[in-house]
């Protein structure tokens, strides 16, 4: 047998959550492809995992063209130089903006959805498509706190990500029982990535130690889902910084 292999898809900037699953994938042993709209980003970050002992490959990709995500799969499960079909992806593509209701454009919507949601639904149907017939593999999707309330200026950001969520239930319901682990993982808080920190720098500050979910100690968590007994799998779970008051 092969090294085991991993698709992380909208992977950005190595401080991201995108670059930190494909590293905690990599330290667990997976071949990870990195998956990303930009050429660059995916480049340097698939250079990243390789320089620290770990085997990566760029893959750049739009998660909302259904030809690219097929194309990824057929990579992803495509028989490599001692790698295996994958059995681990991770949809992690999503943006994030407030704008007042009535000066949301109907493109502007569309494409929130069509990030959000509408990826997700390619990449989970390919998902399924390629690991049913192995009869084994686990599904995660990156959540938020909007898939469960809608918050003022966000509502376009809450149609989305509440999409996805139901995506990621429907095909743990269908799956599950036949041996894929699909699990949603609700992200309640800011992250203390490359996106908050370079638009807002002080809320680092504002938030103090540990007021910020920290990349690498999400993606420990999406790893222990990975690794969980199939006899108590997570459909979902939610993270967020002890400060955060729910």
């Amino acid at each position: 047998m092969g090294k085991p292999t991993a698709v992380v898809i909208g992977v950005g900037a190595e401080q991201g959550l995108g670059a930190a699953l494909c590293r905690r994938f990599a330290a667990g042993g997976y071949h990870v492809l990195v998956a990303g709209r930009t050429a660059a980003k995916v480049g340097q970050v698939a250079k990243a995992v390789e320089a620290a002992g770990g085997s990566a490959e760029a893959f750049a990709m739009d998660a909302t063209l259904e030809s690219d995500v097929i194309g990824l799969f057929d990579r992803a499960m495509a028989p490599g130089a001692g790698r295996d079909p994958a059995d681990l992806v991770a949809f992690n593509a999503g943006v994030n903006q407030k704008i007042d209701w009535r000066e949301l454009t109907a493109q502007t919507f569309e494409e929130f959805w069509r990030i959000g949601c509408f990826g997700g639904f390619l990449v989970g149907r390919e998902a399924a498509r390629r690991l049913v017939p192995l009869g084994r593999g686990t599904v995660l999707f990156t959540g938020a706190s909007a898939s469960l309330r809608g918050k003022p200026g966000f509502a376009h950001f809450s149609a989305a990500k509440a999409g996805l969520r139901m995506i990621a239930q429907g095909m743990a319901r269908e799956y599950g029982p036949l041996g894929i682990h699909v699990a949603h993982v609700v992200i309640d808080g800011g992250i203390n990535g490359h996106r908050l920190i370079s638009r807002r720098p002080e809320a680092l500050k504002e938030r103090g130690e540990d007021g910020l979910l920290g990349i690498d100690a999400i993606a420990e968590t999406y790893w222990h889902i990975h690794r969980q007994p199939r006899s108590a799998w997570a459909q979902e779970i939610d993270l967020r910084p002890y400060k955060e008051p729910f």
